[in-house]
């Protein structure tokens, strides 16, 4: 077995997981991962922030649904990227934050720019720790990427002890991680397309992530069998086209009335990935809490997700890849009481967007 140092471990298993890109701004405490990074088939970007090199790593792993990598310095690097770590945290981003760390032997002294990154970054991460051993480095790397990806997706911040990564060890490399994949059962399938048959005026909601081009094309399917009106949850515009006949609009800031309307009127809502947070729900008042005032199908991939604010009518834990390639069993009743709603609501959404308010004077910025 080849001895290595902690820092080569390291990205050999960012490799291993299928890491193509990294995003950091050098520092002197990771000094180890730098050099091993030098000759590797690794595209690394070398960004003047940390706030934006972070922030980068969560867009990369927002649009690929694998975890975004970013490297930071120890003490303020860390805490500039805090904003990405906390942007992943909330739009279930999959990302690995590796940080520089004073040496094993100074914890505690108050070293210069010691931190305690299990107490800064806990509360707005899946898992926070520190590597003490470089021979634990495979094991630790996997778990990260397993964490990361697993259930609802989001951030993971590892600190790296600047003696640990020049430490040269004897490593046995992880194998590859796999997506732990959640899918409805057949009783639930059937469950929604009863609902949906006797619904008058249901609506899907689209949100959150475990979303690919596949089960984006699939859902589109779906909403052209039932004609069913789709809106998408805030900051998912890329989950439904908004050309599309189907689309109702977005849940952001300032949405059309007509589609809250549309939302509070409805018999059946069907909510995909989202979480109905603070900015889709209006500040929590489109729907009841716990219990929503209208039928909810809720489709999460975390079971934890599931009744923590709303209490769903049907609960289904799955991740929405899964739940997409289901509804293709899910077949229209002959005649659909709701036709029309889709037009409708994508009128009603050209409408709203496409016509800019009227302002006082002859200049119109809207225009």
């Amino acid at each position: 077995m080849t001895m290595r140092t902690g820092g080569q471990i390291l990205v050999d298993q960012l490799l291993i997981h299928g890491a193509t890109d990294a995003f950091c701004v050098p520092g002197e405490s990771y000094l180890a991962v730098l050099d091993a990074l030098h000759d590797a088939k690794l595209k690394v970007t070398i960004c003047r922030a940390e706030g934006g090199a972070c922030m980068m790593a969560e867009a990369a792993g927002k649009l690929t649904g694998k975890p975004g990598i970013c490297f930071v310095t120890r003490g303020p690097g860390a805490t500039n990227a805090s904003p990405g770590v906390h942007i992943a945290h909330q739009d279930s981003t999959p990302l690995i934050l590796f940080v520089g760390q004073i040496d094993r032997s100074m914890r505690e002294r108050e070293a210069f720019q010691e931190l305690d990154y299990r107490a800064v970054f806990g509360t707005m991460t899946k898992w926070a720790t520190e590597i003490d051993q470089a021979e634990r480095i495979p094991e630790i790397i996997s778990r990260a990427f397993h964490v990361a990806t697993s259930g609802r997706p989001g951030p993971v911040v590892i600190a790296l002890p600047e003696d640990m990564l020049t430490d040269v060890v004897e490593a046995v490399d992880a194998e590859p991680y796999q997506v732990t994949e959640t899918h409805p059962s057949l009783l639930q399938t059937i469950d929604l397309q009863k609902r949906l048959w006797a619904a008058k005026s249901p609506v899907a909601i689209l949100g959150g992530s475990r979303w690919d081009p596949q089960a984006i094309a699939r859902f589109q399917r779906f909403a052209e069998r039932f004609d069913l009106p789709v809106a998408v949850s805030f900051r998912r515009q890329m989950l439904f086209p908004a050309d599309h006949p189907n689309f109702a609009g977005d849940l952001g800031i300032g949405p059309n009335p007509k589609l809250l309307a549309r939302i509070k009127e409805s018999d059946l809502v069907i909510l995909v990935g989202g979480r109905l947070s603070e900015m889709p729900s209006q500040s929590y008042t489109l729907f009841g809490i716990p219990n929503p005032g209208r039928p909810l199908v809720h489709v999460h991939p975390d079971p934890e997700e599931l009744g923590r604010v709303y209490r769903p009518t049907l609960a289904i834990n799955a991740s929405p890849t899964a739940f997409c390639a289901a509804l293709e069993t899910v077949h229209p009743p002959q005649q659909i009481a709701w036709a029309g709603a889709a037009a409708a609501a994508h009128e009603a959404y050209l409408g709203w967007s496409e016509q800019p308010a009227p302002v006082a004077g002859t200049f119109h910025p809207g225009e």
